[in-house]
């Protein structure tokens, strides 16, 4: 007994040493995945031969040959010259599907005539994708163009030699030889200096795409500043330390797992080596089938969990989870030692039942109960089908023409939606497969009704939005060329003083509607930079109603702010945060009543903050909240006011960018607009 108890002990501090290991093993990996830990930098003796220094001159030099050799400028890609012949190929290839399962197609005409009518139906389709695809383009071509701008460290300069992109006033090739690394390419030739750059295996990952340049015009340039690469440079011979540190510690771990492991293999099922018995537990009831697919699950679950979910090791998780995985694998390796794999699973035990099953019944009966069964069994059996075979077949036929009926329902309710009936409803009882089949086309008629009603909404809201811009800037603009043509006739000193001013107040109002509209559209395109941070936004709301004082006094408005008593922070970008708030203040001081109250109130509600404006309006409050975000829409229907109607628009899409919500309400003159945003964690 005591032999047993030892050896059993024995087994468990092994197995918790293989635990251990495995535990620890895979906390390296999964550490220098997420620290991004290259191992190949421990071979490395250079800095300049490293991955690392790869991927920082990648970034940039690939965004330059990108911007010289592609898009050049915005004016470039909206004229189209940055489409190629494959981009219009596939949109059209794409179009010309859509048209033959359309019912625009004639499949009794031939091949060019049907191209002939594509061409001409979908015109305006393929115009509309060929300026989506180029707007795609001009949002690539600003993301790349901040990814250069946030560049610091390295000057570069890249030109075609029309378009220039440069960070520096140095233009010469010579200027950038000057410095002590440098990276240049132009008139067929690369020179990379120092010379350790060319041991970089990752060198044509580097200039993949200066390859593709034009080297008679194109040209791009790359120096490195010393402070800078004294700083890249010792952050890799840390982080070359940190990949030793890594590689030790992996292969400790795994060489105890392996030796453990091993030893578990040789020991379990025995209780001691000359033991030739294998002993099994309850665990080892479990078949083999269903082992193997819990390990799969388990393993799936864990990695799942570890580099989609948590991005991080929890060892509470972890643990568990290897203890089960680890006692599954043994109890596999246990019945290979019994020869047990294969006849201890699920799938074998149940057909391996049917087939006794089979067996039994023609094992046990004589011959001759199987002959009578066989003579007596089978004229019973057809004569029952004769006897019965006009009523099954009226049956057929009967169930045959209610199916008949349900799909003709069906094919003349497709006839009237295609037609233009969307309001019409296929009615069909049941829960059959032609129930199932209305209901579908029921809800597919739902959403084209719905997509029929946004696009006259949109059709409408597109043709207000013209005429309210239209008017906006045609009102400046018409006071500028008549103030103009006064200014070219007038000769009192007096009177062109007042015409300028009045010119000056013009111009500046033109350019506010101007700069507000390219505002919208850039929020709005999702390309303005974020720079999500901690902010707190009581001290923010405080510091805004502190700076505004003078137009709060000059309003007569009365302003109450309400928020939690400890420190409430929320994640967002202070500038754009600021600058949707200012909007609100700006709507507020313009169209709020006189003399009234304005409510701003701070609430958490748990993982995120809500921070609400209330005011009532000096208007009539007598248009829907959607048409209120509507860009150029203002709260009075003279648009008299100041305002270019774009402030709401504008608030709502710097929200979004930083991941909040944007909403507005409006009751009766009440109007209210509230901002969630994410708490800081």
């Amino acid at each position: 007994m005591k032999n047993i108890s030892h050896a059993l002990i024995t087994k468990v501090i092994v197995f918790l040493i293989a635990i251990a290991c495995l535990t620890g093993t895979a906390k390296v990996i999964i550490n220098m995945e997420l620290n991004e830990v290259h191992l190949s930098s421990i071979n490395q003796d250079n800095y300049f031969e490293s991955i690392a220094f790869a991927d920082e001159s990648y970034s940039l030099i690939s965004s330059l040959a990108q911007l010289i050799g592609t898009y050049k400028s915005e004016e470039n890609i909206l004229s189209g010259k940055t489409l190629t012949k494959e981009d219009i190929t596939q949109i059209e290839e794409d179009l010309y599907n859509e048209f033959q399962y359309s019912y625009k197609y004639n499949p009794n005409l031939s091949e060019v005539e049907n191209r002939h009518n594509y061409q001409e139906e979908y015109a305006d389709d393929i115009k509309s994708k060929k300026e989506e695809r180029m707007r795609e383009q001009a949002r690539l071509f600003y993301r790349l163009l901040s990814t250069i701008e946030a560049t610091e460290g390295i000057v570069y300069y890249a030109s075609d030699g029309e378009h220039v992109f440069s960070n520096s006033e140095l233009d010469k090739k010579e200027q950038f030889e000057s410095f002590g690394v440098y990276m240049l390419f132009d008139d067929y030739q690369q020179k990379l200096y120092p010379h350790e750059m060319k041991k970089n295996k990752y060198l044509d990952y580097i200039t993949q795409d200066v390859e593709k340049l034009n080297p008679q015009k194109d040209a791009i340039y790359v120096a490195y500043q010393e402070s800078y690469l004294e700083q890249k440079m010792q952050e890799w011979e840390q982080n070359k330390e940190v990949a030793k540190s890594y590689l030790n510690e992996f292969i400790l771990f795994l060489a105890g797992f392996i030796l453990s492991f091993i030893y578990l293999v040789i020991v379990i099922g025995r209780t001691s080596f000359k033991d030739k018995i294998i002993h099994f537990h309850v665990i080892d009831k479990l078949y083999n089938d269903v082992n193997i697919v819990l390990v799969a699950c388990l393993s799936g679950m864990w990695v799942a969990m570890i580099v989609e979910v948590i991005r991080e090791m929890n060892i509470l998780l972890t643990v568990p989870i290897f203890i089960i995985v680890l006692l599954l694998i043994l109890s596999l390796v246990k019945h290979v030692k019994n020869r047990s794999l294969l006849q201890h699973t699920l799938i074998y035990q149940i057909l391996k039942k049917i087939f006794m099953m089979i067996k039994h019944v023609f094992d046990n009966g004589s011959m001759a109960v199987k002959i009578v069964l066989l003579v007596i069994g089978y004229p019973v059996v057809v004569a029952a089908t004769f006897f019965m075979f006009p009523i099954t077949l009226g049956l057929a036929a009967w169930f045959a023409m209610k199916k008949v009926k349900l799909f003709n329902r069906i094919k003349e309710g497709v006839e009237q939606i295609k037609n233009g009936d969307f309001h019409h409803r296929i009615e069909v009882d049941g829960k059959g497969e032609f129930s199932r089949l209305a209901e579908n086309i029921n809800s597919i008629t739902d959403g084209l009704k719905k997509s029929v009603d946004n696009e006259i909404k949109s059709e409408r809201l597109k043709t207000e939005l013209i005429t309210n811009v239209s008017h906006d800037i045609r009102t400046p603009l018409t006071s500028i060329i008549t103030y103009v043509d006064l200014l070219k006739i007038e000769k009192d000193p007096q009177l062109i003083a007042e015409y300028i001013d009045v010119l000056d107040q013009k111009s500046k109002r033109l350019k506010h509607l101007t700069d507000d509209l390219f505002e919208a559209a850039k929020a709005s395109s999702g390309s303005m930079p974020v720079q999500l941070e901690r902010i707190d936004i009581v001290s923010l709301l405080k510091q805004g109603i502190g700076e505004m004082g003078e137009k709060i006094e000059a309003s007569s408005l009365n302003f109450k702010l309400a928020h939690p008593t400890e420190k409430v922070y929320v994640k967002a970008d202070g500038k754009l945060l600021w600058r949707s708030i200012e909007n609100l203040f700006s709507n507020i001081f313009k169209y709020a009543l006189p003399a009234s109250r304005v409510y701003i109130d701070v609430e958490d509600l748990g993982n995120e903050l809500l921070v609400t404006f209330k005011n009532i309006s000096a208007y009539e409050l007598n248009i829907s909240v959607d048409e209120l975000m509507e860009r150029f829409t203002r709260g009075d229907e003279s648009r008299s006011s100041q305002g270019s109607g774009l402030g709401l628009s504008i608030a709502e899409s710097l929200i979004h960018i930083q991941h909040g919500k944007f909403l507005v309400q409006v009751d009766g003159d009440l109007f209210k607009a509230m901002i969630y945003l994410p708490k800081f964690e």
